[in-house]
């Protein structure tokens, strides 16, 4: 395929996937059980820490954090004590523990109570063409209270090279406004133009068969590599092909 036939191609897969039905077998139905902006935004966030794995078992264990923070994650975060902090423990999604779930609680807090919440941390350091100082500048707020060492592995930064597959995920749920009610788009402090397409085993392998990407390692570079070739296609919304690239992937096997 040329350059224009492959944009064709990918547009209907967009269309194909980013549609409502997507929602029933990813983990973004978590945070779609909310309607509050904060309680909207922690769920997704907490769901795509824990995005790695069996999307089944994401989606269940997701629902479980759900359970523990009473169904109510903003209220929860800005009242809990440390009881409930201790009901918190059980649980267990691969490497990521109770102890990480209690740390994460606290620098969300943090985050809201110091920071203005997590679309103000953010959006507070955009770059003109990138959003990869944002989620690292992030991160450094995120673990500047006291906190667990071996929890900060669970939030990815790209200035270590890192395609930081999840927040890159997370940011695509909250910013992007696809008007199909998959992704939510309720930060419209950030634009769209700058989000980054969640790179795993999935987009990666079709993204190469697509000519799309050389670089062999789904890291940071490789992540680079594949955003500047999908801004050619959309440079408003490029980001909106990740549906194409993993619905290719999981869906049909490509």
């Amino acid at each position: 395929m040329n350059k224009k036939e492959l944009k064709e191609f990918l547009d209907i897969k967009v269309d194909q996937y980013n549609h409502p039905r997507f929602i029933e077998s990813d983990p973004i139905q978590v945070p779609h059980l909310f309607t509050k902006k904060e309680d909207i935004e922690i769920a997704g966030f907490l769901t795509a820490t824990i995005a790695w794995g069996n999307r089944k078992s994401i989606i269940n264990n997701a629902n479980k954090m759900m359970d523990l923070l009473d169904h109510s994650p903003h209220d929860f975060i800005m009242n809990h004590n440390d009881s409930d902090l201790d009901n918190l423990k059980s649980f267990v999604h691969r490497t990521f523990n109770g102890n990480d779930f209690v740390q994460f609680i606290k620098s969300l807090k943090h985050i809201y109570t110091k920071h203005n919440g997590l679309e103000a941390v953010f959006s507070k350091y955009t770059e003109s063409e990138s959003f990869q100082q944002s989620i690292h500048q992030f991160k450094t707020h995120f673990f500047e209270i006291e906190h667990l060492e071996r929890t900060k592995k669970h939030v990815s930064d790209p200035l270590k090279n890192s395609a930081a597959k999840r927040i890159n995920m997370y940011l695509r749920w909250m910013v992007r406004q696809d008007n199909n009610g998959v992704d939510f788009g309720i930060w419209k402090s950030i634009s769209p133009a700058l989000l980054s397409c969640p790179l795993d085993v999935h987009s990666g392998n079709v993204a190469r068969k697509l000519k799309l990407l050389k670089r062999k390692q789904n890291d940071g570079k490789a992540l680079l590599e594949l955003d500047t070739a999908l801004r050619k296609f959309d440079p408003n919304d490029p980001v909106k092909y990740d549906f194409a690239l993993f619905g290719l992937g999981v869906f049909e096997g490509f």
